[in-house]
């Protein structure tokens, strides 16, 4: 029997455990099965909430949902119960950037590594930067790293990392929109 996904949002934890019963017989009706390691009661706990529990997040669709810091429409910082990307997808991303070997990829030109890279790293932004984008910023960082890395590779006259970072700084100025994520992370 195949396993599914739900999440369900309850006001108390006997609601949630009265669901969490319901929902498995009824997924047993449609030969589905709640997937045992997955299944679990979290405490959605924020500013508000108090006590201790077992759970306090959980990770669904790429995204951690936990307690996080909220800055309200009128600017007030709270703490509320949100989602930011996951470190499961963080680590994911993170091996495809490697595998790019981007830095031995000298016969690519500029226009080709974005054109290369833009579609994929824009889908990132897209989905994972939707919340929380600052937790995107390290990996997008990396890829500036590996980007330097290909410069200094690719033209002899950037050997020097003061030379390539003179290049980087005039780069990213002169076209902050080069690559993707170059609106978001122009350093490295």
């Amino acid at each position: 029997m195949p396993f599914d996904d739900a999440v369900v949002h309850c006001r108390s934890e006997s609601q949630a455990r009265m669901l969490a019963t319901a929902i498995a017989e009824r997924m047993e009706q449609v030969e589905l099965r709640l997937h045992p390691d997955k299944t679990r009661i979290v405490y959605c706990k924020d500013g508000r909430r108090t006590g201790s529990h077992e759970h306090t997040s959980f990770d669904f669709l790429g995204f951690t949902f936990r307690a996080r810091a909220v800055r309200s429409r009128h600017g007030n910082v709270f703490t509320g119960f949100g989602p930011a990307v996951s470190k499961t997808a963080m680590r994911r991303m993170s091996e495809q950037v490697r595998s790019w070997r981007l830095h031995r990829r000298t016969t690519f030109s500029e226009r080709d590594l974005a054109q290369w890279l833009n579609p994929i790293v824009s889908g990132w932004m897209n989905y994972n930067g939707r919340f929380y984008r600052s937790e995107l910023y390290p990996l997008l960082r990396r890829i500036n790293v590996y980007l330097v890395r290909w410069m200094r590779k690719k033209y002899k006259r950037l050997r020097t990392f003061k030379k390539a970072l003179a290049a980087w700084d005039r780069t990213t100025r002169q076209y902050p929109r080069f690559f993707a994520h170059w609106r978001w992370v122009p350093e490295f």
